[in-house]
């Protein structure tokens, strides 16, 4: 990506070197750490029977400690607070032209473990948003883990990533994700994982939408960049990870979307820029 000259968003609470608390929710990266953590243990995805693993894994280290940053993770950060106030940017007039008011959310860099309005958070669970607090929660080190271990690489990848979870927000904003959240709280499990699957196809279309309007904003999408995160979306698709995971895939238990489907609604956004365009919700399985 082209982000020479951009301006860094202050809208940035800087909490890395601090730990506490334990598992706050799932974001983008959430189902990729559990499903390596399944892979590495022979499992599936089943989050309940991870739960021991992930509290042993964030209960370790409690104390505050000081943290001395690489300048890879230093540029990292800076990277991270260009592509929010790049989001800033563009939802700002987007919601202008619906006729409302955007606020713009907080960006809290962590390391290992953090206190959120929506419980603590962990590492564990990659970048996750509490509508609560109205925050997006990263560890950068996730970066690195998606990297190593999925080999999905590349700035656009991680501008994907970030613009998913600002994608949350703005689903908080118009009041989809609490109607979305409601109605899960009143089915079962599989009826619900259909909802959860619109929440994050939703997501990944408005981080296409983000990106559409940044690159006509300021030009900031180079050759190869839009391949980076369709084969992220790839990558991080229910069906890619759970065959990795396990060699099958259950479709009854995915709460993320396919690789096809997470590809299509980003690149949809980022085809037409649209926002009118990213209703999931409306859209029966076969459509999504």
């Amino acid at each position: 990506m082209k982000l020479t000259g951009r301006r860094e968003s202050n809208n940035v609470d800087d909490r890395r070197g601090m730990k506490t608390g334990t598992m706050a929710g799932l974001g983008i990266g959430g189902v990729v750490i559990v499903a390596l953590i399944s892979l590495l243990s022979g499992g599936g995805l089943d989050l309940s029977s991870l739960a021991p693993m992930l509290e042993g894994m964030q209960n370790s280290g409690q104390q505050n400690q000081k943290v001395e940053f690489s300048p890879e993770e230093q540029e990292l950060a800076k990277f991270s607070r260009q592509i929010l106030a790049g989001t800033e940017d563009v939802w700002t007039r987007e919601f202008q032209k619906m006729g409302k008011t955007y606020k713009a959310p907080t960006l809290v860099l962590y390391t290992n473990s953090v206190q959120t309005g929506c419980g603590a958070g962990s590492a564990s669970v990659g970048p996750f948003y509490c509508s609560a607090d109205q925050c997006l929660y990263i560890d950068l080190s996730f970066f690195t883990s998606m990297k190593k271990q999925l080999g999905a690489d590349g700035d656009f990848a991680y501008a994907y990533v970030i613009a998913h979870e600002v994608g949350h927000h703005v689903q908080h904003l118009l009041g989809t994700l609490d109607n979305a959240h409601a109605r899960m709280a009143q089915l079962s499990k599989e009826e619900a994982n259909r909802i959860s699957v619109r929440i994050e196809l939703q997501a990944d279309f408005y981080a296409g939408v983000w990106a559409y309007h940044d690159n006509a904003m300021f030009g900031s999408i180079e050759p190869g960049d839009v391949r980076e995160a369709i084969d992220c979306a790839e990558k991080i698709g229910d069906d890619y990870l759970q065959k990795k995971a396990r060699g099958t895939a259950v479709p009854e238990s995915f709460t993320h979307g396919t690789s096809a489907q997470r590809e299509r609604w980003l690149n949809l956004g980022l085809q037409t820029g649209d926002i009118s365009l990213g209703d999931t919700f409306s859209k029966s399985d076969s459509q999504l």
